[in-house]
């Protein structure tokens, strides 16, 4: 069941990543290490939310276990949240002003491939438990873990960096996908949020232990925290809903910090219920004056997080086919006034408006800011 896959790469926000080694002057751009024939470079910050990262030897360093999954991901939103939503939880723990990042360099792919396989005579390191016999989808046992998720954090000490930190995200499945045979129909085993919880908890218990067995990590912060994926059919990705935070040389969880987020699809059916009427009615107010505005649109969606109730941010899509530059112009400038007016205050939007050949404008606008600026794509 296992495939690799090709994961988002977090470097188009800024985090390259770092690889252990000698540095000399870390205040400079590049750096020269004490073999003349390794180099290494910070890749600066675009600004304070980003972790400065390190280039080795000029040659972006990936994770030794980068894209591995249980399956291939049909749901890119769970990738994307999985991958962003990681960041901002070791965000709390290690600051972007102290810290350095670096992408997982301790787990291979091999070792993460039999971990998030099931534990069998062949394969006793799986954390999924045993295949039973039952085919059932009530009654048969789930694949509960379809993802593992390392991010490394260093910190300058004269001339080199040092391993400080490590953050593991797990990704459990609310729904696990199989097939009864070959090439047959494929078949859905629901899990319920009280079995997630459970069986994520244990599992990042025995992971910790693990962890701790190299000499390496055995006393440093260790965070780990639980992602909840979101179905296959879903216009969101997942979230996570909890977190712990194990101190050097603990070796067993005993406090979890609850993480209250979900994500929201505007406009909502008919039957669910969002945590904001006014967030709700804004978009609603929004649509309708683009819709009124352009004729040819396809559709303007939403994608929305909650965190404790807030909004966290929005990401919107607006679909259409444009004739002519001129339109596409217009077009967002009156985007540009419209958001402005309607849309929810004080929280980070991004809107993408593209057509069939693809993205045609772009606008945003950052958290607490009143404008959005916005950028329009020529050719030349």
């Amino acid at each position: 069941m296992k495939k690799i896959f090709l994961g988002i790469s977090v470097v188009l926000t800024g985090i390259l990543l770092a690889a252990c080694g000698s540095v000399d002057n870390l205040s400079n751009d590049t750096i020269n290490s004490g073999s003349s024939k390794a180099k290494t470079q910070l890749t600066g910050q675009t600004n304070a939310s980003y972790y400065q990262g390190v280039i080795k030897n000029g040659r972006y360093q990936t994770s030794k276990s980068r894209g591995v999954s249980v399956q291939q991901e049909s749901n890119q939103f769970n990738i994307k949240g999985f991958e962003n939503g990681l960041l901002n939880i070791s965000k709390k723990e290690f600051s972007t002003k102290k810290y350095v990042f670096q992408e997982g360099q301790y787990l291979s792919t091999d070792r993460v491939e039999n971990w998030l396989g099931r534990k069998s005579k062949s394969n006793p390191t799986g954390l999924n438990p045993k295949k039973s016999k039952s085919t059932n989808p009530n009654t048969r046992t789930p694949v509960y873990l379809s993802q593992i998720s390392e991010q490394d954090f260093m910190t300058r000490n004269g001339k080199s960096l040092s391993l400080q930190g490590m953050t593991i995200g797990l990704a459990i499945n609310s729904v696990d996908y199989y097939k009864k045979k070959q090439y047959g129909p494929t078949y859905e085993t629901h899990i319920s949020n009280a079995e997630i919880s459970r069986e994520g908890k244990k599992i990042a218990g025995q992971v910790l232990q693990r962890l701790r067995k190299n000499k390496k990590l055995k006393n440093i912060p260790i965070v780990i925290a639980l992602y909840k994926q979101a179905s296959d059919d879903s216009l969101v990705g997942g979230n996570f809903f909890a977190y712990s935070t194990n101190n050097k040389g603990s070796n067993s969880i005993d406090k979890w910090t609850k993480v209250k987020q979900k994500n929201y699809v505007f406009p909502l059916q008919s039957n669910k219920k969002g945590p904001s009427q006014n967030d709700e009615d804004s978009f609603d107010n929004f649509k309708s004056q683009v819709q009124t505005f352009f004729p040819n649109l396809s559709g303007v969606t939403a994608q929305a997080q909650y965190t404790d109730g807030a909004l966290n941010g929005m990401n919107i899509n607006i679909t259409t086919q444009f004739y002519s530059q001129t339109e596409i112009i217009s077009f967002t400038q009156y985007i540009q006034s419209a958001a402005q007016k309607y849309l929810p205050a004080n929280a980070p939007i991004d809107i993408t408006v593209q057509s069939t050949e693809g993205i045609q404008s772009f606008l945003s606008r950052k958290e607490n800011e009143k404008k959005f600026s916005a950028h329009i794509f020529n050719s030349y």
